[in-house]
């Protein structure tokens, strides 16, 4: 199978592994492979599956894409990789947030423009451990996902699952992988409707928000962690997370606990890029002190 590529050139830094970073759903994640400079990524286009690589050298990023959704895959890559990210209102003048901006200006938010490819793991990491969704996904991409297109696919690499399989599957289908009816059920339902969950695409970040939120089992944490990385929201600030909170808290105050109330306080100065410096935060690996047990890694499959 021939490859297509192209070279672009990029206006501003990229780094590539960071950049990429929220895509990756875990160490083990089959559908994703990330290393400093380079990245496999499968993925489900409009017109087709397609495997994309990427590597960033000399102010360029070169595509390469196989599959038949390659060449829309290749269009898509300077979004992909945030090419089209836009700092130009990001002033930080809180000393640690400038700090880490400066240490890491290749740092962009990425638009993939795969919203429910962005939702299914995002609905598996909802009230569980980042293990036990970083597990689930795994599973549900052995169980549900195929060979990706290209040499990739002979190495390992595997697509999404399709929406319409996972849609059509019944919810004790998804019970052996970890994933209880609750979770089951969100995904099948959304996947039962990609196609008009997809439209979100085409409206600003705040409006595509709050309308997958309209959907049902996507409150405001879901909605923000799939915009950040699906729509390239910089601005997106996912609310009843039960670390970050704390983690903005101590940051940018020395608080070694908040609300959401207080993280939006804090993150107020950012307006436009509050998702941009939760992303510094991350990469910068800043955590509030623990003064409590970790959250149990649970079996669903052995209940």
């Amino acid at each position: 199978m021939a490859a297509l590529e192209r070279t672009i050139p990029l206006p501003h830094a990229v780094h590539l592994s960071r950049t990429l970073a929220p895509l990756r759903h875990g160490r083990y994640d089959p559908t994703m492979w990330l290393r400093e400079d380079a990245a496999w990524r499968a993925t489900r286009t409009p017109e087709g599956p397609a495997t994309v690589h990427l590597a960033v050298a000399g102010g360029r990023v070169v595509v390469r894409a196989w599959g038949p959704g390659g060449a829309w895959a290749v269009d898509a890559a300077p979004d992909l990789v945030g090419a089209s990210d836009d700092t130009s209102g990001f002033r930080p003048r809180h000393p640690l947030v400038a700090e880490l901006a400066r240490r890491s200006p290749g740092l962009r938010i990425p638009r993939s423009q795969a919203v429910v490819e962005a939702l299914v793991p995002t609905v598996l990491a909802q009230k569980v451990t980042g293990v036990e969704a970083a597990r689930a996904y795994v599973a549900i991409v052995r169980a549900f996902g195929e060979r990706a297109p290209g040499p990739a696919g002979d190495a390992g690499l595997r697509l999404p699952p399709c929406p319409v399989r996972l849609a059509a599957a019944p919810s004790c289908a998804f019970h052996p992988l970890g994933i209880e009816r609750k979770r089951a059920d969100t995904i099948r339902r959304l996947c039962g409707t990609a196609a008009r969950v997809e439209e979100v695409t085409g409206v600003p970040p705040g409006l595509a928000r709050r309308r997958l939120q309209a959907l049902p089992g996507i409150g405001p944490w879901t909605a923000a962690e799939v915009a950040l990385v699906s729509l390239g929201d910089a601005d997106a600030v996912p609310l009843d997370d039960f670390h970050l909170p704390h983690q903005v808290s101590w940051a940018l105050a020395g608080e070694a606990r908040g609300d959401d109330t207080r993280m939006l306080e804090l993150l107020a100065p950012f307006a436009g890029h509050r998702g941009r410096v939760l992303r510094h935060l991350a990469v910068a690996g800043i955590r509030a002190p623990r003064f409590g047990p970790r959250m149990p890694v649970r079996s669903i499959a052995s209940i």
